[in-house]
Parts: structure tokens; sequence; C-alpha cells
């Protein structure tokens, strides 16, 4: 008599074992796309690695595009191969970029008359964003050194929120007053002139930094010098 009933409530709760089934399943099926979209968000951001893009490049007239406020670079505007730089001071890959791979390109390309880099921001965050706008405010020639010297002491001031007192502390070594700095902060137009630089950094491919484009060639992610210098000369050979 006990076997029976046990079988009959068994066969009962099957319906309900396979809805918590059902369900649990597709907890986790969620569980594993909120896991990957949070993934990729974060791989927008900065990329460790180079990765390649399947999507058609923009042409080298809408790379050569100057912002509003003007572009800041490195080498002779005549130089057969032009690198844009997309970065953001708060990231440690473009800080590394900056640091050791930056001085050689210099010393063997742009120094040369070869290469001319161009460097364009797409700030992450709003304490890059005021880091950015900062190093907008010194003098053009100081801007490189300056800008460098952000990305080395990115854990000093980047924060959740911005602390023009300790960008100032960067940047007064080039002689600017703190009246001017906070008067140069509080200009609009260059806070909005480096929002369009990242939104249209955006419309070129752009999604993370670094992003680089040799002569309109796309490269996101830091290539070491070594594979920099290959594409470097595949493109010197094309230009002769």
């Amino acid at each position: 008599m006990l076997a029976p009933k046990f079988r009959r409530a068994a066969g009962n709760r099957g319906p309900a074992m396979a809805s918590l089934a059902s369900r649990l399943m597709c907890f986790i099926y969620a569980a594993g796309l909120l896991t990957a979209a949070t993934t990729a968000a974060q791989a927008e951001d900065v990329f460790p690695a180079p990765v390649a893009r399947p999507a058609k490049p923009p042409s080298i007239a809408e790379l050569n595009l100057p912002g509003p406020l003007g572009e800041r670079s490195l080498g002779k505007a005549t130089a057969p191969v032009t690198i844009i730089e997309y970065a953001s001071l708060g990231c440690p890959v473009c800080a590394g970029f900056h640091t050791q791979i930056l001085p050689k390109l210099k010393a063997d390309y742009i120094d040369t008359g070869k290469v001319r880099l161009i460097y364009r921001e797409f700030p992450i965050g709003k304490s890059s964003l005021a880091a950015a706008h900062a190093a907008r405010c010194v003098a053009e020639r100081h801007f490189f050194r300056i800008n460098e010297k952000l990305m080395s002491n990115r854990g000093g001031w980047n924060a959740r929120e911005p602390d023009p007192g300790l960008l100032y502390k960067i940047v007064q070594e080039t002689g600017i007053q703190r009246a001017a700095f906070d008067s140069c902060m509080a200009n609009q137009k260059t806070k909005d002139g480096l929002i369009w630089m990242k939104q249209r950094g955006r419309e070129l491919g752009v999604k993370g930094t670094p992003s680089f484009f040799i002569n309109g060639q796309p490269v996101r992610g830091v290539l070491n010098y070594e594979e920099m210098r290959r594409l470097i000369e595949q493109h010197l050979q094309s230009a002769s």
C-alpha cells in the first residue's frame, strides 16, 4: 500500500521538478549573458592586446579631419607615415605605450622625419576628461610632457570625482598661474571639444584605448616596438 502511494506522490512532483529545472536553466543562461555583457563592456574601455577590426576602416580624409581644439602632434606634417593615437590619461596600457614604446619610436622615426604622431583624446570617465582638459590648459610646447606626467601619476588624480587642485599640482611646473588654470578649466568650449573628439573617435570605429591608425590602418591595443616597427616599415615602402 505504501509503495504505490509513494510512486504517485513522486509522479505528482514530476511537473514541479521539471518547471524548477527549467527556471534554473534560464537563470544560469541569463547569468552567463550578464557575465559576457559585463566582460564586453570592460573590454570596451581598455585593450590589453591588439585585435582585428572586421568593419571597413574610415578613409584617410575622414581620419585627417581635425577637431575644434586643433591637433597635438609630434613630427613633421610632411612625414610619409602618420600614426593617429586615441588615448585616455587614466588608461594604464596607454601609459605603457608612452613610457616604453614612444621614446624608441620618437628616436628612430619621428625625429628622423619618417613618422608623424597625432595624439587625440578619448577620455574614459570624468576624472580622465578633467585631466585631458588640464593638459589642454598648458602651452602647446608643454603638452606632451604634461600629458605623460599625468599618465605616470594617474594614481594621484584618477578618482571617481575630479579634483582640480590635484591636477594643478601636476601642471603648475609649466608656469601657469592658478587663476588662469581655474579659468581654463571652467571653459565649456574646451570641454565640449574634448567630448566631440571622443564622439568623433567612436564614429571612426574607436571603442577603447589605446587605439591607433597607421596611415589609415586600424590597430586596437598596444603592439610591441618590433611589431609597430614592421608596420611602419611596410607603410614606408608603400610610400616610396
